[in-house]
């Protein structure tokens, strides 16, 4: 009996001396690297494509999410600033951090309050987030500290979801749909939904960092004509003779960066989508990867995280604003009309106008912004689509990268190329505003992560 006194009296010091060395400040260590916050980024991935929102919808929520999750790294690291008052109509104010918090705790729960806030299934994201806290509870942190730290993630996530109700998208929910023209140049729904334009008044989103929607408006496309010898024949020409000579690379190519969530397929008499990731999920899936290649903390991937999701939000404002101004008609119908009509693009024509193609602006807006954050050759294995039955493919920087994605579209056959080599400086624009106007660190030059990047290679 009493060596079995002893050996319980041993096993509750043991106990006391382990809760006394968290309580002393071990679990601040816990959560240090952006493991969680790509987590949950992934998750909300899942959720939009499982609610499919359109791609300008989808880099909405990625944008508030993110922008509230490193709105937390700012308290926790005053080398880092705030966007307050850097991004358009985000206004300042102050959070109480009087109380002891666990910051990486506290940037988890402002993303989850934002993120489930602006989706459809919340009880996905609630869930994910429920198992996440059980999982972090188990790593010591006081129960005071945990609760302070959810507060003031709660409290920021709340002041982002009132920057959002300002943006007009609640507003744009009942404007008038797209009405198609009756000009032979313009864009029609195109097979097999025939699904009418999506998002006609996305430029009258507020922007986050650009001045307006037509800040960098684009040269105007190639004067629609029929005429055979035409530059606008010639262009269609050219997607038609691509696509019916593509490589075993191009297809790849092609179907690697499709990320249409509209794909719609058709057996018989039934109709069913065939639910993908937009572009944007696409290139913070990248941003999430980089983070973790460069073995970055919580602070820095919400950093990345963050300023990669500004530059597709606002990369889809500009293109959305010249896809509804000049509303090109695509190679699809085009072809169909004057060339050969039983031709089919390799991908599926998504439903909107086609002029600037959307993957060439937000890619390159992406790159951009990443680039300046890891530096111009960093090496990446792209494993985002591996989830979607797709082998991985691997870059030598975020601007090859987004040039693949670019070129992606005519080979997929549902862009001519002005719409490709325009969209890619509309959004080299895009990004490089959103660098000269939004500093993340004190010292401006955001130098950190690619100086870390740099130890790595």
């Amino acid at each position: 009996m009493k060596q079995v006194f002893i050996k319980t009296t041993l096993i509750l010091l043991l106990v006391g001396s382990l809760m006394a060395c968290q309580e002393n400040g071990d679990y601040k260590e816990a959560m240090k690297d952006g493991a969680y916050q790509i987590s949950a980024q992934t998750k909300l991935t899942d959720v939009m494509i499982h609610d499919i929102f359109s791609p300008p919808v989808a880099s909405r929520i990625y944008a508030y999410s993110s922008i509230a999750a490193y709105e937390v790294a700012v308290l926790a690291d005053s080398s880092y600033q705030s966007m307050m008052g850097q991004l358009n109509g985000f206004e300042k104010t102050n959070f109480d951090t009087s109380v002891e918090i666990h910051y990486p705790l506290a940037s988890l729960a402002a993303y989850y309050k934002v993120a489930t806030a602006l989706i459809f299934s919340e009880e996905m994201m609630n869930a994910h987030y429920n198992t996440a806290l059980k999982e972090i509870k188990s790593k010591g942190i006081p129960s005071k500290v945990f609760e302070n730290s959810l507060a003031l993630g709660e409290s920021v996530g709340q002041h982002v979801l009132d920057y959002t109700k300002k943006d007009n998208y609640h507003q744009s929910r009942s404007f008038e749909k797209y009405t198609i023209r009756n000009d032979p140049g313009s864009w029609q729904p195109t097979p097999p939904a025939y699904m009418e334009g999506i998002e006609p008044h996305w430029s009258k989103i507020r922007t986050l960092t650009l001045d307006s929607a037509n800040q960098f408006i684009s040269a105007p496309p190639t004067v629609f004509s029929s005429d055979s010898s035409s530059q606008f024949f010639s262009e269609a020409k050219e997607v038609f003779n691509i696509v019916s000579n593509l490589t075993k690379e191009q297809k790849d190519i092609a179907f690697f960066w499709d990320c249409n969530p509209y794909k719609m397929n058709v057996k018989g008499h039934v109709m069913f989508a065939e639910k993908k990731i937009t572009p944007g999920g696409h290139w913070m899936g990248i941003a999430g990867i980089s983070s973790k290649t460069a073995n970055l903390d919580w602070k820095g991937t919400s950093e990345a995280l963050a300023m990669t999701s500004i530059a597709l939000f606002d990369g889809f404002i500009a293109c959305w604003d010249e896809k509804y101004r000049s509303v090109v008609i695509r190679p699809e119908t085009y072809i169909n009309r004057f060339i050969d009509e039983d031709w089919l693009p390799v991908l599926q024509t998504p439903p909107f106008p086609e002029y600037t193609s959307g993957h060439s602006v937000v890619s390159n807006a992406a790159a951009e912004t990443l680039t300046h954050l890891f530096g111009d050759s960093f090496h990446f294995v792209d494993s985002t689509e591996v989830a979607y039955g797709l082998p991985i493919r691997e870059f030598n920087s975020f601007r090859l990268a987004a040039e693949e994605a670019a070129i992606s579209r005519l080979y997929g056959g549902i862009h001519y190329m002005p719409a490709i080599v325009n969209g890619a400086t509309k959004g080299t624009h895009v990004g490089n505003h959103l660098l000269a106007k939004v500093k993340t660190r004190k010292d401006e030059n955001n130098s950190a992560i690619a100086a870390k990047s740099e130890e790595i290679k």
